[in-house]
């Protein structure tokens, strides 16, 4: 009996989940045996559901870049520390400086996430690398974000913010916290790269942009 449309999806999902680094449409077709557009199709639906995000890859050599999926976090995997969180930025936003010290907090964590990356890897190049490391912090924290090459940079959808009721109670405090994350990992990565954060850009949705600079 054929597996159904249902069973073919959690294959699919399974496999994404297997692969932290991303798969292709032809990596999903070979590993579970389905037609490239019915790998694509359920791609896309989970995509659409928010159980995986996907992002262009960047090529250095010619050829048309692939688009890679990766699965995000379920709620086995995520933990609810909401009272804590606002308790913490309540009294943060109530300090001198609360943008200043939060952007820096977060400066600080990105910064450590890029250091552990740079001893795991050292392969493409430094504005790629700082791109996916970017992508695997953010997802880490609880975000679904969605990356899109453009000119002159990037431009990443977040969804599903980690702390958005706290976030809509004190932006000030954890959007600068986001913002202070992208900033230390593209810093720390050294790459010629600089973020700034477009909070509540949509429903549900915040922005970052990422721009290429000279240094």
């Amino acid at each position: 009996m054929k597996p159904s449309p249902r069973a073919r999806r959690e294959l699919v999902l399974e496999h994404l989940r297997q692969s932290p680094d991303g798969l292709g449409t032809s990596d999903v077709a070979a590993l579970t045996g389905l037609h490239p557009n019915t790998a694509r199709f359920h791609l896309d639906a989970l995509t659409h559901d928010g159980l995986a995000s996907r992002t262009v890859e960047r090529r250095t050599s010619p050829g048309r870049p692939r688009v890679l999926y990766t699965a995000c976090p379920g709620p086995d995997d995520e933990r609810n520390y909401r009272l804590l969180a606002d308790v913490l930025a309540g009294h943060v936003a109530t300090s001198g400086g609360p943008q200043v010290g939060a952007v820096a907090a977060g400066r600080g964590w990105g910064e450590a996430v890029a250091k552990q990356a740079a001893e795991d890897s050292s392969q493409g190049r430094p504005a790629d690398r700082a791109i996916e490391t970017l992508r695997r912090a953010l997802v880490e924290a609880g975000f679904r974000p969605d990356v899109s090459a453009r000119e002159g940079g990037f431009s990443i959808a977040l969804r599903h913010c980690p702390f958005r009721e706290v976030a809509l109670a004190h932006p000030d405090v954890v959007c600068a916290v986001h913002l202070g994350l992208m900033q230390g990992v593209l810093a720390e990565s050294g790459a010629p790269l600089e973020a700034s954060l477009e909070p509540f850009a949509g429903p549900r949705l915040c922005l970052a942009h990422v721009e290429t600079v000279t240094r």
